[in-house]
C-alpha cells in the first residue's frame, strides 16, 4: 500500500516538474515601463485592462498631463478612466488607462 501511494506521488511530482518546464519566461525586456511616463507613451493607449489608479489618483495624473476642469471622471468596464476636459482651451474627452497612459481627444 506504501508503495503505491508513493508511486502515485511520484508521478503527480513529475508531471507538475514537466507542466513548470513548458510556462513561458518572463519577457527579457526590462526597459518596458510598467506605468507610463510623461516622456513615454504606449502607442496603442488606452490599453484595456485592470486598472488599479484610484479616482483621485486618475484625475491628478489627468491633470498633470495639462488637461484642466476635468468632470465626469468615470472607470469603464474595459478598465479605462474616461472624462470630459479642457486642454489648450479646447473642449476634450480624456482616457487613462492601466498603464498610466494618457489619450485626449
Amino acid at each position: 500500500m506504501k508503495k503505491l501511494i508513493f508511486s502515485a506521488a511520484l508521478l503527480v511530482a513529475s508531471a507538475l516538474s514537466a507542466h513548470a518546464q513548458t510556462t513561458p519566461a518572463p519577457n527579457p525586456n526590462g526597459d518596458t515601463p510598467a506605468v507610463a511616463t510623461t516622456s513615454e507613451q504606449n502607442p496603442t493607449a488606452p490599453v484595456a485592462g485592470k486598472n488599479s489608479f484610484t479616482e483621485s489618483q486618475a484625475k491628478t495624473r489627468i491633470e498633470e498631463s495639462g488637461v484642466t476642469a476635468v468632470m465626469g471622471l468615470k472607470l469603464d468596464d474595459q478598465g479605462v478612466w474616461q472624462a470630459t476636459g479642457t486642454k489648450d482651451g479646447k473642449p476634450v474627452t480624456v482616457s487613462m488607462d492601466y498603464q498610466g497612459n494618457i489619450v485626449a481627444k
